[in-house]
């Protein structure tokens, strides 16, 4: 290179070129020719590197390869090669260019340091999702925490890129910045919250992917599709998507239906009001058409001396319903009753559960019943309310 360099030095100087812009001219030449070798080294070598890679991952498809693969972390690798190439072969350029030999290592630099920042960062979203294929791990989302990590590392990535363009040492800037950490607070609030709010919300287990929740007002009712440094997506029923910041739900209180989930039922709360008019003893005759009429009550006998109403039998019936659908959870609270009488009659509350808990086939299932029972309640010869002027 430096005899090529002075070869041509020599013949410009030959045809009356000043030798500071001859010597300028040919370093110039110089350094466009490593620059052109180390792209097509680059090239080279993502050819064969990246090529092999990929057909590897195409005839033996595994995790990680895969997620080498798809998070481009051999690309950005080998981005490193031209970089350290060039910035170790342009003294050989730049001999008598103090200037534009310091200048150019600076950018060779930026360029080795941004390489070497998007490395790291495919490899932090390669072990993200290497954790979110975990099917133990769903259940705790790490995408925030490598968001932080994220910032964090190219906010220091960028201090050490400015600290080279201004030849200043990198401890320097990190010194200065402390009297603008307000700033920094301001600029950087949002995350600084969001990130807080998610340690909180992993490690008390409030919040996992998949989740229903409900937010007060309705912001939000549906399922938790992600959960990020600043936001909270979440798909509602109505297709719907709402965003929440992660501090949001940390601050204010919000429904999560997974123990619902989680349980061995869906819970059912409904009341039948009956006309309270209606509301009488029954008489033996009354009990043995009963008996005949509705099975369930065939084998019912009243204690001794006690004279039961037609709610009261109604209420047996409910409960001995229920108690004989297998698509109600008999081990949870099954509780028939009747409560304070109101302007809209009397209140007779039926809360069970079911086993079904898909909300279609819980909203199905829990219809039909309360069809039955409603139509039920003219053979006690009882009727509903129902309000007319």
């Amino acid at each position: 290179m430096t005899s090529l360099g002075s070869r041509m030095n020599q013949i410009l100087t030959d045809w009356g070129m000043e030798p500071r812009f001859a010597d300028m001219f040919d370093e110039s030449i110089i350094a466009i020719l490593m620059v052109a070798l180390a792209v097509g080294l680059d090239y080279l070598c993502q050819a064969i590197f990246v090529g092999g890679m990929q057909h590897y991952t195409k005839r033996s498809p595994h995790r990680w390869n895969t997620l080498l693969m798809k998070r481009r972390v051999v690309h950005h690798l080998i981005h490193l090669l031209p970089g350290i190439q060039i910035y170790y072969l342009l003294p050989f350029a730049f001999v008598h260019g103090k200037g534009m030999l310091d200048f150019s290592q600076k950018v060779c630099t930026v360029y080795i340091i941004v390489a070497v920042l998007l490395t790291i960062n495919s490899l932090l979203l390669v072990m993200l999702d290497a954790y979110n294929l975990k099917d133990k791990q769903k259940n705790r989302p790490l995408k925030g925490f490598v968001q932080v990590l994220q910032v964090i590392l190219f906010f220091v990535g960028g201090i050490i890129v400015i600290s080279v363009l201004i030849g200043k040492s990198p401890m320097t800037l990190f010194a200065g910045l402390g009297a603008s950490a307000a700033v920094l607070m301001l600029v950087f609030k949002d995350s600084i919250l969001g990130f807080v709010a998610g340690v909180q919300l992993s490690a008390n287990d409030m919040l996992r992917i998949g989740d229903w929740i409900a937010l007060p007002n309705g912001l939000a009712n549906g399922t938790v599709e992600e959960i990020t440094l600043n936001t909270v997506k979440i798909r509602n029923w109505d297709e719907t998507i709402s965003t929440v910041p992660p501090y949001t739900l940390v601050n204010n209180s919000f429904q999560n239906w997974r123990g619902m989930q989680e349980s061995g039922g869906r819970r059912v709360n409904k009341n039948i009001y009956l006309d309270m008019m209606t509301l009488k003893f029954c008489t033996p005759e009354m009990l043995d058409t009963l008996r005949k009429e509705v099975p369930l009550m065939a084998d019912y006998q009243p204690s001794e001396g006690e004279v039961p109403t037609n709610a009261q039998l109604y209420r047996i019936y409910i409960e001995r319903y229920l108690c004989s659908l297998p698509v109600v959870n008999q081990d949870m609270d099954l509780i028939v009753s009747q409560k304070e009488p109101t302007t809209y009659g009397v209140p007779i509350q039926v809360y069970f559960f079911l086993r079904n808990k898909v909300w279609k086939e819980y909203e199905r299932i829990q219809s039909d019943i309360f069809d039955h029972l409603l139509v039920m309640v003219q053979r006690f010869d009882l009727k509903l309310y129902q309000y007319s002027d």
